[in-house]
């Protein structure tokens, strides 16, 4: 028997089982996609049972329902994170940025435009004019987690 002849006769079926393959490939993608494209193809499913639509006519509802159900959850998803209250604490994940502006002296001289300094519990590597051991630094930028110091005079 033709495989495409089996899904005409049996398209709602088709559309069902279409619809629980995207929703179980949702297990294993990430993010919040496929559960809304395995939704249209379960309601193209349900109205083909209804209505006996041919199939252009269910490849546009799909279409249609897909379009509609992703729209709707992200104008939702937008509307409910939008209003969001802005982080007490900007920098939090930016250990580097939060460090600008602060005065520490250096553990290490700096040679050859590279030295260390002590800040809190950590040994960071710093660059910047040549310095002795001891001399007091104000942190004025980053690259990675190299951080730019200048002499405090």
């Amino acid at each position: 028997m033709d495989i495409i002849a089996l899904i005409g006769e049996n398209a709602g079926w088709a559309w069902l089982i279409f619809g629980l393959v995207l929703l179980g490939a949702e297990l294993l993608v990430p993010g919040v996609f496929m559960v809304w494209l395995g939704g249209a193809a379960l309601l193209t499913g349900l109205t083909v049972f209804q209505t006996g639509i041919g199939w252009p006519l269910q490849w546009g509802l799909f279409g249609i329902l897909s379009v509609a159900l992703v729209s709707g959850w992200l104008a939702y998803s937008r509307r409910r994170h939008g209003d969001a209250p802005p982080s007490e604490d900007p920098l939090i994940n930016a250990r580097t940025a939060r460090l600008l502006g602060r005065e520490t002296a250096l553990v290490e001289a700096i040679s050859d435009g590279v030295g260390r300094v002590r800040i809190d519990d950590t040994l960071w590597r710093v660059s910047g004019p040549d310095l002795p051991a001891g001399s007091h630094v104000r942190i004025t930028g980053a690259r990675g987690g190299l951080l730019e110091v200048e002499a405090v005079g």
